[in-house]
């Protein structure tokens, strides 16, 4: 596989040409989770060829295996593409959608266009690095080639080792081994008008162009995503409104809270990322400039940059670990005894355990496609240390309501949370949700927001209604068992549990 890494930046060189004879060379940029125009190397290096680009983005979800794109992620992938398209379409071109093997439709599509070359953004899913792989060979029995370049992350997997040559599996020795690499090079302009062509005209057959609407990408019957517009604006524009916006206000108060869900002080700039809206190195300038600016912020720029940080670890611990999604990374966990129970699954899925900093995160989630970070921690730390069901079982969760959901972060995180993964948090740390609560979301503005029917509960007894005397119940109008549910599980028990389940595998 060639280009995993570019000497200088391609120049940017217009052409118009459309409506090409088959006979036109043309070159063919393939879309994937980069759905961005500015400071795409791939892409700028296609237009450097010399010859007409066609932008393309294939729908292949089986290409994906187990990890094709959850509900969530499909309603954000629609509008991000939506995006990409008029951004595109501002150029003088047409994004062409299709649908379909990824691997078919590009040898296709590119011996329809006369185009020798397909450039792309690497990526480093095991599936995706799979296909590349397969796509690169099939290409090359045509005579063809694929062309990847980097895009994704600040430092390819490949420039980041130990003193003997291997992977980090530790967070903070890695993140200074960034920090000690040169600085991430500027980001590339934008590209000029004129630059893209229509692809041949194909009326029938595997590469004739799909609608938007016709990728199926949409919640219908019901439609819960019908509100989510009011909340997010998925694309390029977004990414970059979105940065700017915490640069110029929660950055200031990042480092403390962060913690609490409450303030609106993190970026929320997770989606965008995952999708390529925005690349890495726009973000590490872009803080990097507001640090020159004012240098009072450098503790909470370099916090949120050491946050970009746990990205990059969770990707290159992916790229050389590809089964972490599926696996425990520490085998001692291979056989730990988890119980897998329907009921109390359902009661964490739908916002219902009676731990209210829980279940107000596990709302959050379903009517926004959202959780904040701390409280990701603290409803993943309740289901595996609190009701033992398996770190994948939430895993697959997120992996299908949140529009974030990134397959390395995801895996990692849970993995963190459950004791068993790289860099994890021990297993004996075990969450106490009440107490979570009460130190995170002291006033209460994020249960209150979530749990409406325990708002009118004093702060005292907000974060644990069911130690609240019977008469501060009654005067709030709450009857437990009713109108909020009893907790699923007692603290002091479920811990206990926990732990006797870790000691028999320790002893195993």
């Amino acid at each position: 596989m060639s280009c995993l890494s570019i000497d200088r930046e391609p120049g940017c060189r217009a052409l118009r040409i459309l409506n090409m004879s088959t006979s036109t060379p043309t070159t063919i940029y393939w879309f994937r989770q980069d759905l961005r125009l500015q400071d795409l190397p791939g892409l700028q290096a296609a237009i450097a060829s010399g010859r007409p680009v066609i932008p393309c983005y294939i729908f292949d979800p089986d290409s994906a295996g187990d990890w094709a794109p959850g509900a969530a992620s499909r309603w954000w992938l629609h509008h991000s593409l939506a995006s990409l398209a008029a951004s595109i379409e501002a150029l003088g071109g047409e994004l062409l959608l299709l649908q379909g093997d990824s691997r078919a439709l590009l040898r296709e599509l590119a011996a329809a266009n006369n185009a020798h070359n397909i450039y792309c953004s690497r990526a480093y899913e095991p599936a995706a690095a799979e296909l590349e792989q397969q796509l690169n060979q099939s290409l090359s029995a045509d005579g063809r080639s694929l062309k990847r370049y980097p895009g994704s992350l600040l430092f390819e997997p490949e420039q980041i080792a130990n003193q003997s040559g291997l992977p980090f599996k530790v967070f903070t020795p890695f993140w200074k081994a960034c920090r000690r690499q040169p600085q991430p090079s500027m980001p590339g302009a934008t590209p000029a008008a004129g630059i893209f062509a229509e692809p041949a005209n194909i009326a029938s057959g595997p590469c004739q162009a799909r609608t938007l609407q016709q990728l199926k990408l949409l919640p219908e019957q019901p439609d819960w995503a019908s509100h989510w517009s009011e909340l997010w604006q998925p694309g390029e524009s977004g990414a970059g409104d979105r940065l700017q916006q915490f640069l110029r206000g929660g950055v200031a108060r990042y480092s403390e809270g962060r913690d609490h869900p409450a303030l609106e002080v993190t970026t929320r700039l997770s989606a965008h990322i995952h999708h390529g809206e925005i690349s890495p190195r726009q973000i590490w300038h872009a803080a990097m400039a507001m640090m020159a600016e004012q240098p009072s912020l450098e503790q909470e720029l370099n916090k949120f940059l050491s946050e970009l940080g746990w990205r990059e670890f969770s990707c290159h611990l992916l790229h050389h670990f590809p089964q972490l999604p599926e696996q425990a990374f520490k085998p001692l966990f291979d056989n730990f005894p988890w119980l897998g129970q329907a009921a109390a699954l359902e009661a964490w899925q739908r916002g219902q355990t009676g731990y209210p900093i829980v279940d107000a995160g596990m709302r959050e989630l379903w009517q926004t496609g959202f959780m904040h970070n701390r409280v990701r921690m603290i409803v993943a730390s309740f289901l595996t240390k609190h009701l033992l069901i398996s770190w994948q079982t939430g895993e697959a969760w997120f992996w299908d309501t949140l529009v974030d959901a990134d397959l390395a972060s995801n895996a990692c995180s849970w993995q963190w949370v459950a004791g068993s993964g790289a860099d994890a948090s021990p297993y004996f740390r075990i969450f106490n949700p009440t107490l979570q609560g009460q130190k995170f979301d002291k006033a209460g503005d994020y249960v209150r927001q979530w749990v409406p029917e325990i708002a009118a509960l004093p702060d005292k007894h907000l974060h644990e209604p069911a130690a609240a005397p019977a008469d501060i119940l009654a005067s709030a109008g709450i009857t437990l068992g009713q109108d909020y549910p009893e907790p699923i599980v007692d603290h002091r028990q479920a811990r206990q549990a926990a732990l006797a389940a870790y000691q028999a595998i320790k002893a195993a």
